[in-house]
């Protein structure tokens, strides 16, 4: 019997060793970073992160443009802080998609205007559109929607990132018209945002609801943020 005990306590050291070991592991890269940051410090990092980067691919994109409205369906492409853009941006015109390739750098924007040939010198707000290089602008850019955005909470966690291997932390809150704008120049009343930022302060999403193009509906635009660190030239066709 004695013989029976002694190795029935060893075993049970045994099973509390793995069960450390399994606790260790489970607390490593695969679950959200603890942090005690209030979200105002970490929204206000996920702006350094943008202002500071080289550059990063972006894409917009919509599945509820209401009826009738001439604007973006999606953007796509690499932008710097030149600033200029580089990509592609779908546009609805009298109900029909158009995707356009769209180069914006030195204050121009240029496309391959749908029946037209070659690149074309055009003025954006035509198509309900900002400059797409101010896209990353440190005063007009997605970056200037962060801290104009009051009532934050923290949220939970979510998987997001290439093959979702990134643990995210999410943040909701109040963006003003005034601050919008400067994406969509129609933005029009408060919207309701929800960013989700990596545990080193990357912002890798923002979806945005409200009244984009001053219809009386609503809206939402999802925005992702990836690549940083990504060097571009990019020069007028």
């Amino acid at each position: 019997m004695s013989t029976r005990r002694r190795i029935s306590g060893a075993s049970g050291l045994v099973l509390a060793a793995l069960s450390i070991l399994s606790l260790s592991a489970c607390s490593g890269s695969d679950t959200p970073a603890k942090t005690d940051k209030p979200p105002e410090d970490v929204l206000a990092l996920a702006k350094t992160k943008l202002d500071e980067t080289s550059g990063l691919h972006l894409s917009l994109t919509t599945d509820n443009l209401p009826d009738g409205v001439t604007g973006i369906k999606s953007a796509d492409g690499v932008a710097n802080h030149d600033p200029a853009f580089d990509g592609k941006i779908t546009v609805v015109l009298s109900g029909q998609d158009f995707e356009v390739p769209v180069i914006a750098v030195d204050g121009k924007v240029y496309a391959q205007v749908p029946l037209t040939p070659g690149w074309q010198d055009i003025d954006p707000t035509d198509y309900g559109a900002p400059d797409p290089a101010e896209l990353v602008s440190p005063d007009k850019g997605f970056s200037a929607l962060l801290p104009a955005t009051t009532g934050i909470e923290k949220g939970g966690s979510v998987r997001g990132g290439a093959d979702n291997k990134e643990v995210l932390t999410e943040y909701t809150g109040t963006v003003p018209d005034s601050a919008v704008s400067n994406i969509i120049p129609s933005a029009s009343g408060d919207f309701d945002v929800a960013y989700t930022v990596t545990a080193d302060g990357e912002l890798r999403e923002a979806v945005l609801t409200g009244d984009f193009y001053n219809s009386g509906d609503s809206m939402t635009y999802t925005i992702d943020f990836d690549a940083y660190g990504t060097k571009t030239e990019i020069s007028a066709p």
